[in-house]
């Protein structure tokens, strides 16, 4: 389902960008884009479903938890990034935003990439939660507690790139 879900993520913001753009389908392109967040409510769905008809909690649910949260906190950013992407390519837009190239702004931007990556965190981490407390079965549920042990090495391991930007900083290039 979680294949899917992904696989449904891109295929409609392609098909939206695409009635947009090339098409010049403004209602249709949009429309097609406000339907991409309804992908996580389907994965949420399907999730909750799965696990209170008495399904054993998997990876995979924790995984599914991990989607979300990261749809949460950047999907929009996400979108409006392949939407000015998509405006450059196909209808001569101007080119798309891109972060500070060096200095502290770059690790000012940096740093707040990886506090959005610490917010994706809590929110699977609650979500995890909340699965396990409506289930309250502890054999049924082990696994996600160990998925949030696990998924804690995302921002353990994102924090070297800000870190990186502010202890040795790049020359910010003139643009």
């Amino acid at each position: 389902m979680i294949v899917a879900c992904e696989i449904g993520f891109w295929v409609l913001l392609g098909l939206g960008l695409l009635a947009r753009y090339l098409f010049r389908l403004r209602r249709l392109g949009g429309v097609l884009l406000l339907c991409v967040p309804l992908i996580d409510v389907v994965l949420l769905v399907a999730t909750v479903a799965d696990l209170r008809t008495g399904g054993t909690a998997t990876w995979s649910h924790g995984l599914a938890a991990a989607y979300i949260a990261y749809s949460v906190v950047f999907g929009h950013r996400t979108l409006r990034w392949a939407d000015q992407v998509a405006a450059h390519r196909l209808s001569d837009g101007p080119p798309p935003w891109k972060p500070p190239a060096g200095g502290m702004a770059r690790a000012r931007y940096e740093w707040g990439i990886w506090l959005r990556i610490v917010l994706a965190y809590g929110i699977a981490c609650g979500l995890l939660g909340v699965a396990i407390w409506m289930i309250g079965d502890p054999s049924r549920t082990a696994e996600l507690s160990a998925f949030m042990v696990g998924l804690a090495k995302v921002p353990a391991i994102a924090v070297l790139w800000p870190l990186s930007y502010t202890l040795f900083p790049k020359k910010a290039k003139v643009r």
